[in-house]
């Protein structure tokens, strides 16, 4: 329910309204302008919270602490959540043993803090007549690597070049 989507207030143009008090006791269904001077005598605000029912549900409250409480629950819940990233290591299908120790590393590494890892094999010319090269390149990193890591997408050929997909064992 985003804010910008509730009514309060002089806002609210319905005839009557389902009302709760700031309590939380259901106080029935009351014309708005009743509402709206139950609300005004207690010092806060008529917030329409369910304006798809019939008749509206509106409820007394402090609109600012509301909207606060809102925003923190928003805020907290931006707080928990994990930003995927998806780092690429790129070879090709005549890569040396020292290169591709260095660039396993590489990507032991990238697993290591979390983040998904494409490994791409990249044919130029005439070594597209021969991919099967480029698959054992990928064969040969997954064994570098060892157990670490969780295939999202095998091997597979995407125009020039063929790719793979990790991402990090969950840790429990």
């Amino acid at each position: 329910m985003a804010d910008k989507d509730l009514r309060i207030n002089e806002q609210i143009r319905v005839r009557e309204v389902r009302l709760i008090s700031d309590d939380g006791e259901q106080q029935g269904i009351v014309p708005t302008l009743e509402a709206l001077r139950m609300a005004k005598e207690q010092g806060l605000d008529l917030v329409e919270v369910a304006p798809n029912a019939n008749p509206p549900v509106c409820k007394i409250l402090n609109y600012g602490k509301f909207k606060f409480e809102n925003e923190k629950k928003v805020r907290d819940s931006k707080k928990k959540q994990k930003l995927l990233k998806v780092k690429e290591i790129r070879m090709q299908p005549k890569i040396d043993d020292h290169d591709l120790d260095f660039k396993s590393k590489h990507i032991r590494e990238f697993l290591a803090e979390g983040n998904k890892v494409k490994v791409t094999v990249r044919f130029r010319g005439r070594e597209l007549a021969h991919t099967e090269l480029g698959l054992d390149v990928l064969k040969d990193v997954l064994k570098r690597i060892e157990g670490d890591y969780v295939m999202d997408k095998p091997p597979a050929m995407e125009g020039r070049f063929m790719s793979m997909v990790l991402s990090p064992k969950s840790k429990k």
